[in-house]
C-alpha cells in the first residue's frame, strides 16, 4: 500500500451495524509512502493506522 499526505483512507465496515470510516492522511510515517499513516477521521479523531485488507487509499481530491 502506498499513500501521500492528503489522500483519503477508507475503512470498510465489515460487521453489520458498523459503518465505514473515512479519514484524511495527515502524515506518512513509513518509507516511500508505506504505512503507518496518521489519519484524521471525519469526527475529528486522529489515530495511527496500519491499514489492513479492509482499507482503501484514494488519491487526494483534485489529483
Amino acid at each position: 500500500m502506498h499513500a501521500t499526505v492528503g489522500d483519503e483512507l477508507q475503512v470498510q465496515g465489515h460487521v453489520v451495524g458498523i459503518q465505514e470510516r473515512i479519514g484524511k492522511i495527515v502524515e506518512v510515517r513509513g518509507p516511500e509512502g508505506a504505512p503507518p499513516y496518521l489519519v484524521r477521521f471525519e469526527d475529528g479523531h486522529e489515530g495511527l493506522v496500519y491499514p489492513g485488507p479492509d482499507c482503501l487509499v484514494r488519491p487526494r481530491p483534485g489529483d
